[in-house]
């Protein structure tokens, strides 16, 4: 199946240059551009893509409004597009506004086209575009954002402790989040605990549900912050 992407930037050198790299790519194909974020929403909604690779930094409407409402916002039929972000600057405060509006990771500019197709199918089968290293550091960071990068947005509702999350979800569901935590990709955790990458990723889709999140780096940044990431819920070796 054929990934269709909506590329994101204020700069036309930038959005050509990722349209070549994209298109190269045997399974991805760019299906749009937007200069800003008014029109990313709008060609979002026209286009209904599969991945959005959205530059932050832009004039008017910033990446992480655009974030916020293709995500936040999506008059359906069928799942929003998958949102990957698009930075200069490794973890600035704009990336964590983006991802905190629910984009599902982000990725430096200067990455090499074969990380950037990579990210790309990731994120198109739900996966989270980011490190473990980087989930780590964003953990000790986005709590602490300036809530006035993002447009309309409260305060996060309290992050569930260990003992809430036991009640929320099942034992499987608690080892498949520590893994998630841990920065695992869904053919990594089936691995891990002998299960098929469609039951993980089943698994995760039910996890986000019961627990009111919007994607996976969510999911990993609730794992850290209950401190389940450093618990023994798991196989031996994992």
């Amino acid at each position: 199946m054929t990934v269709r992407v909506l590329v994101v930037d204020d700069q036309e050198m930038v959005r050509t240059a990722l349209r070549l790299v994209i298109d190269r790519r045997e399974g991805l194909e760019v299906v749009g551009e937007a200069a800003d974020g008014e029109q990313a929403v709008a060609r979002a909604v026209e286009l209904r893509p599969d991945v959005v690779l959205m530059d932050v930094r832009m004039p008017g409407t910033t990446g992480v409004e655009a974030t916020r409402r293709i995500v936040g916002d999506w008059p359906g039929p069928g799942p929003a597009p998958r949102v990957v972000v698009l930075t200069t600057f490794d973890l600035d405060e704009y990336v964590h506004a983006a991802l905190r509006a629910g984009a599902d990771g982000f990725l430096l500019k200067n990455s090499h086209p074969d990380q950037l197709a990579r990210a790309i199918r990731a994120a198109a089968d739900g996966e989270a575009v980011l490190a473990p290293s980087v989930t780590r550091r964003l953990v000790d960071t986005v709590s602490a954002l300036p809530t006035a990068l993002l447009p309309g947005a409260t305060a996060p509702a309290p992050t569930p402790d260990e003992r809430a999350l036991t009640e929320l979800l099942t034992e499987r569901e608690l080892q498949v989040l520590v893994l998630v935590g841990r920065g695992l990709s869904n053919s990594l955790i089936a691995s891990a605990l002998s299960l098929s990458e469609a039951n993980v990723k089943s698994r995760v889709n039910r996890i986000l549900t019961r627990l009111g999140l919007d994607n996976r780096v969510q999911a990993a940044l609730v794992a850290h912050r209950a401190g389940l990431t450093g618990t023994t819920r798991t196989p031996p070796g994992t």
